[in-house]
């Protein structure tokens, strides 16, 4: 049955930065996409991407998942994340892809399925089970450095 258990999944900016965040399994690309925003406090604005390649030429990755597929502007072979669940792209425990948030700012995350438990119904998912590190700023502002150099 759908949506009968959860996916925790570590959401990584490096190795002492990262979310482990809890969803249900009948979540698309696109919801995951909107959790991990969320996770870190940015604002969900930009386009993005799920890339199967952690390193090198990502855009080259063999599975790729862009948001720019549903809009009908991505390459051939792209798929999109609306429709995409979620259990598609990470289909067992220990599946990694690197989830490419904001193509100007590439912010650059690895996400891991960590487990797959039996869902407990009563909890609104998605869920932020465990924070570590400071979360950096998704837009910094750019006037203190320019206050810093009149000084």
């Amino acid at each position: 049955m759908a949506g009968s258990e959860a996916l925790v999944f570590r959401v990584s900016l490096g190795p002492e930065t990262f979310r482990d965040i809890e969803i249900a399994d009948d979540v698309t690309l696109y919801q995951l996409a909107a959790a991990i925003v969320a996770a870190y406090d940015f604002d969900f604005d930009h386009a993005f991407g799920f890339y199967s390649k952690l390193t090198g030429n990502f855009l080259k990755s063999p599975r790729q998942y862009e948001l720019f597929a549903d809009m009908g502007e991505a390459d051939a072979g792209v798929e999109g994340v609306e429709r995409t669940p979620a259990t598609e792209a990470f289909a067992r425990v220990g599946s990694k892809m690197l989830f490419l948030f904001d193509y100007g700012d590439e912010w650059l995350f690895q996400v891991k399925l960590l487990k797959r438990a039996p869902r407990k119904s009563k909890l609104r998912q998605p869920r932020l089970l465990l924070s570590m590190g400071e979360a950096p700023v998704q837009y910094p502002s750019y006037d203190d450095d320019e206050d810093d150099e009149e000084a």
